[in-house]
This record gives C-alpha cells, sequence and structure tokens, in this order.
C-alpha cells in the first residue's frame, strides 16, 4: 500500500535592490593669468668729439697777426729802437769827445752811419708750437632700465556637486508555504 505524503512548497522571499551610486560632479574653472611686461630700456646718448684748433699764433707769425697785435708789436720794437738809437748817440758823442784817440775822427764816428734803423719786427715769433690743438671726447652717456614683469593669478575654487544614489528595496516575490496534503481516496 502507498502512503499518502503531505506535499509542502516553499517559495522563498526575493528582495529585490536597486540600488544607483551616487555621483561627484567636480568642475574647476581655469584660473586666470594676467601678465604685464614693462619692457626694458637701453637710452645711448653720444656726443660728437670736438676738435678745437687755435692757428692765431701761426697766423700772427706769418702775417703779423690783427692790426692790434701788428701795432703793439711795432709799439713796443720802436721803444726799443728809440733807446738803441740814444745810447749809439751817446756812443758816437763819448768817441767825438775823444778825438784825440787815433781812429775818433769825425769821419770814422759818423761815416759808419749811412745804413737807416730796420723796421721793428711787426710779426709774431715762428716757432712749432704755433698751432694749439685741442681734441674733447665726450664720453656717452648710457642709461638702462630693467623690464619689469607683473604676474597676477586668480584661482578659483573647484565646484564639487555630490548627486546621492537611489536604493529601492522592494519584494519581488513574497515567501510562501504550499501544503499539498495527499489525494485521500475515500471509495475504498
Amino acid at each position: 500500500m502507498v502512503q499518502p505524503i503531505l506535499q509542502i512548497r516553499q517559495t522563498p522571499a526575493i528582495l529585490n535592490f536597486d540600488a544607483d551610486p551616487g555621483r561627484f560632479s567636480i568642475r574647476q574653472p581655469q584660473a586666470e593669468v594676467s601678465m604685464s611686461t614693462t619692457p626694458s630700456e637701453l637710452e645711448i646718448h653720444q656726443y660728437q668729439p670736438k676738435l678745437s684748433i687755435d692757428s692765431s699764433a701761426a697766423q700772427s707769425a706769418f702775417t703779423g697777426g690783427n692790426f692790434l697785435e701788428m701795432n703793439k708789436r711795432i709799439y713796443s720794437g720802436i721803444q726799443n729802437i728809440f733807446l738803441q738809437n740814444i745810447a749809439h748817440r751817446v756812443e758816437q758823442g763819448n768817441r767825438a769827445a775823444a778825438i784825440y784817440e787815433p781812429g775818433n775822427t769825425i769821419a770814422n764816428i759818423y761815416g759808419e752811419d749811412w745804413q737807416g734803423v730796420p723796421f721793428p719786427e711787426f710779426r709774431g715769433p715762428a716757432s712749432m708750437d704755433n698751432v694749439d690743438i685741442h681734441f674733447e671726447v665726450t664720453p656717452p652717456e648710457i642709461r638702462f632700465s630693467k623690464a619689469h614683469t607683473n604676474i597676477q593669478v586668480e584661482v578659483r575654487k573647484p565646484e564639487i556637486q555630490y548627486t546621492r544614489g537611489k536604493l529601492d528595496m522592494y519584494m519581488k516575490q513574497y515567501a510562501s508555504v504550499q501544503y499539498i496534503p495527499p489525494e485521500v481516496d475515500i471509495r475504498k
């Protein structure tokens, strides 16, 4: 004989989890950099050399120079000639006073005086130093100013956003227990 068997069917509970992770959104705007540069400057001032030549002493030796200088030399020369002539006349007079000495005749004393008195020198002295040359060199002026760089940086903070994720929990299948009794045949 077959024994009746009670069947028990069990369905487990199924929980369903639907989860999405949270998200970070990070955005950082670029930093702003402003840069300005003052360029360096080099400034040079250069001067022409100066050459000065003074040839007035050479001109005075060649032609006598200007009118005032020439007259000054002639005037001082005439004074010297005048004094020399006075000295010469005194000497002639002393020789004439000593006429008793041999060779002091009037013809000897005054006969030698036939040459004219030279005119005083109206030109300046001739020399190799009559021309003055002066050369003047001025050193250049150099000014230099350094370049300056100005850098300004504006840093922007990062923008951080967090979006939470979701967590859905639900029962996909409920737990159940089912008892299935055996078939009982009452006819027997």
